[in-house]
């Protein structure tokens, strides 16, 4: 599945640019993908699109955000001296080196966390037990994609480079 995701990403790093389900099936059977690794790619493509929307919201001036999907709905923006805690099976299936990497980019400040609880909600809905680090930097820039954003150079960066090979200094 994460390599159609990939494939995804490269060629319609343009959100808008990519094309509806069928029409993306047919083009990623032509591409070479097998089909049950394009049905997995497009339910976790079409959950992640959900979250995506579900969290397109206002601000407005008294604090609370109104969802624009239901505007009699209110939720509270998250205050800066909140803790995230973790399910157990949000940690079993996220494994420790996950939730540290999700830890860094959100103590970063690159990872806001609307789009923190997307990584989590998508990396759970993804094969793995738990999920590679290098599953999750994918949905990582899947959600950024989602949104539309492309992350900074150095997020880009750590996201995209093989740390395999890395030296400490």
């Amino acid at each position: 599945m994460f390599e159609v995701l990939v494939y995804v990403y490269e060629n319609y790093w343009q959100g808008d640019a990519c094309p509806a389900a069928s029409q993306l099936s047919r083009k990623l059977t032509a591409a070479g993908f097998e089909p049950e690794e394009i049905q997995a790619a497009l339910i976790w493509l079409e959950g992640l699109n959900v979250a995506a929307q579900g969290t397109q919201i206002s601000l407005p001036a008294s604090g609370t955000t109104t969802d624009t999907i239901n505007p009699s709905a209110s939720i509270r923006a998250q205050a800066p001296d909140s803790l995230r805690i973790y399910s157990v099976a949000e940690q079993t299936h996220l494994g420790a080196q996950s939730l540290g990497f999700v830890s860094f980019l959100e103590s970063s400040g690159v990872l806001p966390p609307h789009m923190r609880e997307i990584v989590i909600d998508r990396a759970m809905a993804a094969p793995g037990d738990p999920v590679t680090l290098d599953d999750l930097k994918i949905i990582v820039l899947m959600v950024y994609w989602s949104f539309g954003e492309e992350p900074d150079a150095l997020v880009l960066d750590e996201l995209c480079d093989d740390t395999e090979f890395r030296l400490a200094h």
